[in-house]
């Protein structure tokens, strides 16, 4: 079994040596802190959220997404043909994104998430992945403006990404996720999800990995876990259907399955999380396990994070010294 988080990671902290990220901001802004400063500023809460991660117990690390204002901006920011709209709700939660608005052909201008992730691959001893906002997602999260319509946007997407992951790949990592959740609430547009995901991975041989949240995939199961991903990452949360669907899981694939709670600070007993473990590798061998949060863990304050990252790293052990002496 692999411990690992989903993505995001709460960026402020009252507990923080780091200087505080909101109000460093807020200082660039009025002109009282330079973009050079500010950077070092996130450099310094960068590696204390990778130290936080790794003191957890955690075995594939993230960068905790600390310089990104939401997994869509950061993209869109920085791919040509994108300008930004108005404040939009991020599905139901209490948290808002910048919409991206294509309005001209989009293109790929260079690497945008590759000296984040090599920033924070030399800050750990332990592995970092990489994490890309998927091109399904991003379009649908996205106006189309230009486009005609969603799948010309999405597939154009998709190249752009395709470049950005073949920029990662050759920077070193070794683990890629492209995050899918979108697909959740429309799971009509299964076809489109698919063919973005054959060109989005065309040349890459790092690990992929596909992560949905916010709801399952019953019903479009067969045809999710026949893209070509490697790991499939699914919210057992807030996705109950997904106990149903990972029976299409086939041979050879992964599951990173979300078993804690990242939207609630409440702390999950061992025993509850330790049981979803051992029931969860009666459909597939513990070495195609990876467990993490149900969601990326910024919609909790920066201790409830690191809790919940310890219990599951601490029920993880406990899984296994049962299931090995069975």
């Amino acid at each position: 079994m692999i411990i690992t988080a989903v993505g995001s990671y709460p960026k402020i902290s009252p507990q923080s040596i780091a200087p505080n990220l909101r109000t460093a901001l807020s200082q660039v802004e009025a002109g009282r802190l330079t973009e050079v400063a500010f950077h070092h500023i996130e450099e310094q809460n960068t590696r204390e959220v990778i130290l936080e991660q790794a003191a957890a117990g955690l075995d594939l690390l993230t960068d905790g997404q600390i310089r990104r204002e939401d997994g869509q901006t950061y993209f869109a920011r920085r791919i040509k043909g994108f300008s930004i709209n108005g404040l939009i709700r991020y599905f139901d939660t209490n948290t808002y994104y910048r919409q991206p608005v294509a309005e001209a052909k989009l293109e790929w201008a260079g690497p945008i998430s590759v000296e984040d992730f090599r920033f924070a691959a030399a800050c750990s001893t332990k592995p970092m992945k990489a994490v890309v906002t998927g091109p399904y997602t991003l379009a649908r999260l996205s106006h189309p403006a230009c486009y005609a319509d969603l799948r010309t946007l999405a597939l154009d997407m998709a190249s752009i990404l395709n470049r950005e992951a073949l920029a990662l790949q050759e920077a070193g990592a070794t683990f890629i996720q492209f995050d899918e959740p979108a697909i959740v609430r429309h799971k009509d547009e299964i076809g489109l999800l698919e063919e973005a995901s054959r060109i989005v991975t065309e040349g890459v041989t790092a690990k992929s990995a596909v992560y949905t949240w916010f709801g399952d995939v019953d019903g479009i199961a067969e045809r999710f876990f026949r893209m070509p991903f490697q790991v499939f990452g699914l919210d057992f949360v807030m996705g109950e259907g997904n106990w149903r669907a990972i029976e299409a899981l086939p041979n050879g694939k992964e599951l990173a399955a979300g078993i804690v709670d990242a939207r609630n600070t409440r702390l999950e007993p061992v025993e509850q999380v330790v049981e979803a473990i051992v029931h969860l590798s009666y459909y597939l061998p513990r070495g195609r396990l990876y467990l993490n949060p149900s969601a990326g863990l910024e919609y909790l304050p920066r201790q409830n994070a690191q809790a919940k990252l310890a219990r599951l790293a601490e029920s993880g052990r406990r899984a296994q010294e049962m299931l090995w002496h069975e």
